[in-house]
């Protein structure tokens, strides 16, 4: 019997999908005319650093709407546009990559970092929003408490933390940007080794 929300986990799978490969576009292929190849490659530094990072986090957050999605067994028209509002935050990505990658290391990387945090703020809140109409309506009965509850407390840090990184690109661009690195990493840990974690 097909799962409920077959669907919508294979429609998000494709946009996900879509939304990792635009990144790239970004790198662009240094012109014959345009001087020592070497020096044109390593010029686009920014582009490279801005690639891996956001192709890593377009995969981790795939994996938690997957990790979601095996405790969500049923669908509705709510689920269908909470779902939509989130993937409308993925498909985003690839603009503040561009602008990052084009930024950084300018005068203007402060307003880019921001944007780039920014975007990952929203999508954060619309993971939460997603999660707890889920977790309180749509679960099957054979729900682990224990496990949507430590998937709940993680998710609750995402905004503020992201939050942290928009405050500390005012101070220290580098430093925002490793420490949403850092954030990418917590969320690609499973949820119940992050609260183990905390509690000790």
């Amino acid at each position: 019997m097909e799962k409920e929300t077959a669907r919508i986990e294979a429609f998000s799978d494709g946009v996900f999908a879509i939304a990792i490969t635009l990144l790239i576009l970004e790198i662009k292929i240094p012109v014959a005319s345009g001087g020592d190849l070497s020096r044109q490659l390593l010029r686009q530094w920014p582009s490279y650093f801005a690639f891996v990072v956001s192709f890593a986090f377009i995969g981790i957050m795939w994996i938690n709407h997957h990790r979601l999605f095996t405790h969500i067994r049923r669908s509705n028209n709510t689920l269908l546009f909470l779902n939509l509002l989130l993937l409308l935050g993925v498909t985003a990505v690839p603009f503040p990559t561009a602008v990052l990658a084009q930024h950084l290391g300018g005068s203007d990387q402060r307003a880019a970092a921001i944007l780039y945090h920014g975007t990952y703020f929203v999508i954060a809140v619309f993971f939460n929003i997603l999660w707890r109409y889920a977790s309180r309506n749509l679960l099957g009965k054979d729900a682990d408490a224990g496990a949507t509850g430590t998937i709940s407390a993680q998710y609750a840090v995402g905004p503020l933390l992201y939050l942290a990184c928009i405050a500390l690109a005012w101070v220290n661009v580098p430093v925002s940007l490793l420490l949403n690195v850092g954030l990418a990493v917590f969320f690609a840990l499973p949820s119940h080794r992050v609260v183990r974690a905390a509690g000790q």
